[in-house]
């Protein structure tokens, strides 16, 4: 009996000590995946928590302090008015991309600020055209330890008027953009074929390359900035569309074509990075109509490009790229 009561009690042991190496292993494996200083470091550096979706840690930023308009249409800062960072793990370092939205007198300083903390300036543009007061986007990467990049993003926040910690607005948002609800996502999805999802009056897509798009041989996720974005915002009875189409170069005429076409206004085409293979264009855009006249545009447009099927499109939250 003492013999079996022994016998058991190391059973038991033994099968404790195996879950606790396997916890610790699992523990090991999961923080060897995480950037230098992990999310939580991440997140307290630069004031307010992101998201983590696909490998990818990304952060938003919406300009909530300005009142953007085009033409009569106010934009809500969910549309085309929202920064954005985003970090993807590389073995125990990070890679860091983002792109900031700037009025154009915050704009020198903000690149000071980038290329004093080692990063990457790749690009300075426009998205919108007509749009008061006027914006500037500037897109920056880098490489390195996650906080140190997450310190460098901060920094050029600062010299901004974006507000960064998550705080109630000082002015209340118009009535108009707080009660108006945002296009059926259902209803578009069946046209453009791709599932989107909805937040703060806004309905976005995100729609994936086929193909890997690669940085310095670090495949890129399709959250780094890398895919195809449409957000749809409720004006009235119609809605106004924009975004960026992300293509390869011989894509570009036939979705000029057929937006064009769509009375889908091209509002720029350009490059978000530097040393990105296959090399890419993005093809930014507005229209306003009825959402599903506007949806039907951008799907013939989209059926021009290799993107991902929609069964192999991930789509949801998590930054507005």
């Amino acid at each position: 009996m003492r013999g079996d009561r022994r016998r058991a009690r190391v059973a038991r042991g033994l099968c404790a000590f195996a879950c606790a190496v396997a916890l610790a292993d699992t523990a090991t494996a999961w923080f060897a995946q995480q950037p230098a200083g992990g999310w939580q470091a991440v997140a307290r550096t630069l004031g307010r928590t992101g998201e983590e979706n696909e490998g990818v840690y990304s952060v938003s930023f919406p300009r909530e302090d300005l009142d953007v308009r085009v033409e009569k249409v106010r934009l809500r800062p969910a549309l085309a008015l929202t920064s954005w960072v985003a970090f993807q793990p590389i073995g125990e370092t990070a890679m860091v991309m983002g792109d900031l939205v700037l009025q154009e007198k915050e704009v020198a300083d903000v690149i000071r600020r980038l290329v004093d903390g080692g990063l990457i300036v790749t690009a300075v543009h426009n998205h919108l055209v007509g749009e008061s007061p006027k914006l500037i986007y500037v897109h920056f990467h880098g490489r390195g330890d996650a906080v140190a990049l997450a310190r460098s993003a901060r920094a050029a926040l600062e010299v901004t008027g974006t507000p960064l910690e998550l705080r109630p607005l000082r002015a209340p948002r118009l009535p108009t953009l707080s009660d108006a609800v945002p296009p059926s996502e259902m209803r578009l999805r069946d046209i453009l074929g791709h599932r989107g999802w909805s937040s703060v009056g806004v309905t976005h897509f995100r729609i994936p390359r086929a193909e890997a798009i690669t940085v310095g041989g670090t495949v890129l996720s399709p959250r780094m900035g890398v895919a195809t974005m449409i957000h749809f915002q409720a004006v009235g009875s119609s809605a106004v569309v924009t975004g960026d189409f992300v293509l390869r170069a011989e894509e570009v005429p036939p979705v000029v074509r057929a937006l064009s076409e769509a009375g889908i206004a091209v509002t720029a085409l350009h490059n978000h990075l530097l040393e990105e293979e296959p090399r890419l264009f993005f093809l930014h855009f507005w229209g306003q109509a009825d959402a599903t006249t506007l949806a039907a545009g951008l799907r013939r447009a989209l059926d021009l490009t290799h993107h991902a099927r929609p069964s192999e499109a991930p789509s949801g939250p998590g930054g507005l790229r």
